[in-house]
């Protein structure tokens, strides 16, 4: 019903959702559409089979879904653009564009087509995304449609816009925050002995089998965590420690910055 993809933007997050469609299967090469001015950057999409075109009117035309994934400032153009082909009868519109809230989309279409937002992670270019979606307008089958769609680019949360900061923040600022936890962990490591590579390999590993162990099990951190701390154990003396010298506060309190941050901006 909705095979045919429109992605208005061909940067790094179009192409990697674009990728990610391919690599899952969930798209045919040839129901994919993608847009970019500079058409030589898509052509590795172009030579998988990927439509490629700088006319966003004709992405739309041959279009069910079209998802927005240009720069902030350029949404207002954009959707001036092509908003004259859009059908509220056939067409679903998805904005994966940070900072852009329903009602502005709804503002710019004037119509009453589906709207989506999404708020994807850097993952998304190896289909391990956490994405957050918000939607208005939409019924069951396309609400379903779409989180098929970002469920085969990682995990999804269905949520209410107004948290959408919020996921911004726990979801994508998330990633940078966890990067500065292995980054930290491999200093550790090479410190008390490990070359660099082997301390970024453990250290990362560590970290993916620690997320997949709350993932695929469903169980708490706590309950993970008793199972490695003995009495008078070394792990307990290490958490004790970071503890002490303000881990988990400084991580929290890091997140509520981010936060109002957003807030404030």
């Amino acid at each position: 019903m909705y095979n045919k993809i429109a992605i208005i933007g061909g940067g790094n997050l179009g192409t990697a959702i674009a990728e990610g469609l391919l690599k899952s299967e969930f798209s045919k090469p040839a129901d994919i559409t993608i847009t970019r001015r500079n058409l030589a950057e898509l052509e590795v999409l172009k030579n998988k089979g990927v439509n490629i075109t700088s006319d966003n009117i004709e992405a739309v035309k041959n279009s069910d879904v079209v998802i927005l994934a240009v720069k902030p400032f350029q949404i207002k153009d954009v959707l001036d653009g092509f908003k004259a082909e859009l059908d509220p009868q056939k067409h679903i519109l998805v904005s994966v564009i940070t900072g852009i809230f329903i009602e502005d989309m709804q503002n710019a279409v004037q119509k009453n087509v589906p709207l989506f937002r999404a708020m994807p992670n850097t993952a998304i270019a190896i289909q391990e995304s956490m994405t957050c979606i918000s939607h208005k307008g939409a019924n069951n089958t396309q609400v379903d449609f779409i989180k098929n769609l970002f469920e085969k680019l990682g995990k999804v949360a269905m949520i209410d816009e107004k948290l959408m900061d919020a996921a911004t923040v726990l979801g994508a600022c998330g990633t940078a925050f966890a990067m500065r936890y292995i980054r930290a962990n491999i200093q550790g490591g090479i410190e008390i002995g490990f070359s660099a590579a082997t301390a970024s390999l453990i250290a990362a590993q560590t970290v993916k089998g620690a997320a997949d162990l709350l993932l695929l099990k469903g169980a708490h951190p706590e309950q993970e965590i008793d199972k490695v701390t003995t009495p008078k154990g070394c792990t307990i003396a290490g958490l004790n420690e970071m503890e002490h010298q303000g881990f988990s506060s400084s991580l929290i309190r890091g997140i509520v910055t981010s936060y109002n941050k957003i807030l404030n901006s």
